[in-house]
């Protein structure tokens, strides 16, 4: 059986991909994953909340990290929903491909450049390198602001949150 507690000196990471990069996250921020469920839609909801789904008895809203993100929308038959917490709540973050999981040493993680980080700093870690390739690595708790959270949390319930994303 693979050992699933992590030394200081490394990462566990889950690798997934969104247009072209890859870009990965903690194991210990994926609850699971699953393939694509049927979403339903929510009238008023900001443009990157997807809607709802029924995943074993539980409503979860889903997220498309794409939109999110601000890239172009495209569907695939490898796409996937990373479930991970948000403040009290599951969430499902729709994702192109989860393509594995994978050790990275903490030495071969790099602060992102200043200019990067001043637009995306809340929820870029850092980037790793690996092997030639980079890996942009994220903290998907704090890819929603706080409004957008407040948001998303009052979505299932119906709540008369008309907040929209200003940007």
């Amino acid at each position: 059986m693979t050992e699933v507690a992590t030394t200081t000196d490394e990462l566990q990471l889950v690798v997934f991909r969104l247009a072209d990069e890859e870009f990965a996250v903690e194991v210990g921020q994926v609850q699971e994953i699953v393939e694509m469920l049927a979403i339903t839609r929510l009238p008023r909801a900001p443009h990157f909340i997807k809607g709802i789904i029924n995943l074993r008895g539980k409503i979860l809203p889903v997220i498309d990290l794409r939109e999110r993100l601000g890239l172009p929308e495209q569907c695939t038959e490898a796409q996937r929903i990373v479930i991970t917490r948000l403040e009290d709540q599951s969430v499902g973050m729709i994702v192109d491909a989860v393509t594995e999981v994978l050790r990275i040493p903490q030495a071969t993680i790099e602060p992102p450049p200043q200019m990067v980080s001043d637009v995306s700093g809340a929820y870029l870690r850092g980037i790793g390198r690996l092997d030639g390739r980079l890996l942009i690595l994220m903290d998907l708790t704090k890819v929603l602001s706080t409004e957008d959270a407040e948001a998303l949390v009052a979505q299932p319930g119906g709540s008369e949150s008309s907040n929209n994303d200003g940007g």
